[in-house]
């Protein structure tokens, strides 16, 4: 299967909250962003559980871990005003594109 690519404007660092499901309202901040996925990982939302048997003298371990989940599951939490929002892009005089927040039009 071809992998797709997604547009989203969420970036590594961005602080966003959950919109569904079990971690419904809870926030945290993006550790990882696949685009051909359009998933996202949220530390501490998603937690999922791997066991590892015994190996030969290496005791078997349990690993806790936060598990990718759809972009569109979450909503940018605006650091200026600190409202949940969907992000605006303009642009400035240099050409450079900026993402701008749709509450208070301030540069995120």
């Amino acid at each position: 299967m071809k992998a797709i690519k997604t547009s989203t404007a969420l970036k590594k660092g961005d602080t966003v909250s959950v919109l569904t499901g079990k971690y419904k309202g809870k926030s945290g901040k993006i550790i990882d962003v696949n685009r051909n996925s359009g998933r996202v990982t949220v530390e501490a939302i998603n937690m999922r559980t791997r066991f590892k048997k015994k190996q030969g003298t290496t005791p078997g371990s349990k690993t806790v871990f936060p598990a990718p989940m759809p972009s569109g599951k979450v909503i940018l939490i605006c650091p200026q005003c600190g409202k949940a929002t969907r992000i605006g892009h303009s642009f400035l005089e240099n050409g450079n594109k900026q993402r701008i927040c749709k509450k208070c039009k301030k540069a995120i």
